[in-house]
């Protein structure tokens, strides 16, 4: 059985982790909030969707940031069948953003969902943005689910498609969270690190590298978050079952814990 709380993790090599449990999500008195986050490429739910639970239950996110969600046939009942297996909810995206999913706790105050579809490239698949407005406590926050271009030259354009998408969204804060497609030092991942803070460098814990699930070797999903948000802790959750992990979809979790001040 998976613990309904993370272990303090077991660092990899080249983790960079700092000691101690993930914080747990928390209102505070003044209205701040302590919230996790996941970023997670599920594989079109091909694998092993049980494990697949089982992980994102042990992680307790607040919001779940799902790149590869079902596209076709019954997908809705797909995302809505995933998010009751994890004790969440749907918040938007699926099929209409291309992709993209997000799923929430009943912690979250939705104000706004909105699915952007983004220009297609001919002979290359479709990719949009699941995205939304939501609050915690006092706390006000855009939030943007993202999976970008196996192509290079597409996929730097849409890392400033999505930098240019959190800004519109007008919040104190913003998170977003993708399968970037490339690693740190690439042109789109720079684009977005550079603007944003990539929450891993920021407050490194447990592994960094998340694909393949099986033996990872490089770091392709991330989660950014504006500058005001304040980065407790970030990485990929080595305490639970090393099965589960990689049974559950090619790619491991980004887990992440921010604390969002009052009002912004």
């Amino acid at each position: 059985m998976v613990p309904d709380t993370l272990p303090p993790p077991q660092p990899l090599p080249d983790a960079g982790a700092v000691p101690g449990a993930l914080p747990e999500s928390a209102t505070e008195p003044d209205g701040s909030a302590v919230i996790r986050v996941l970023s997670y490429n599920v594989r079109s739910l091909r694998d092993d969707e049980e494990a697949l639970a089982r992980v994102i239950r042990a992680c307790a996110p607040d919001l779940v940031f799902v790149q590869e969600a079902p596209r076709f046939f019954r997908w809705r009942k797909h995302a809505a069948r995933l998010a009751a297996k994890s004790d969440l909810v749907v918040l938007g995206g699926g099929a209409t953003a291309a992709g993209p999913l997000l799923l929430c706790s009943l912690r979250a105050f939705v104000e706004r969902t909105e699915d952007v579809l983004l220009p297609l490239t001919p002979g290359l698949h479709r990719r949009g943005f699941a995205t939304a407005v939501v609050r915690f406590g006092a706390a006000r926050v855009g939030v943007v689910s993202a999976h970008l271009s196996l192509d290079a030259t597409e996929r730097a354009a849409q890392a400033d498609l999505l930098l240019e998408r959190v800004e519109a969204l007008d919040t104190p804060y913003a998170i977003a969270a993708a399968d970037v497609n490339e690693t740190p030092g690439g042109p789109a991942f720079t684009r977005l690190s550079d603007t944003l803070q990539d929450c891993w460098t920021a407050a490194p814990w447990g592994g960094a590298h998340t694909f393949p699930s099986t033996s990872p070797t490089r770091r392709i999903d991330a989660v950014f978050a504006s500058r005001g948000v304040e980065v407790l802790a970030c990485g990929v959750p080595t305490g639970l079952p090393t099965t589960d992990l990689r049974g559950a979809t090619d790619h491991l979790p980004v887990l992440a814990a921010v604390r969002l001040g009052a009002g912004g």
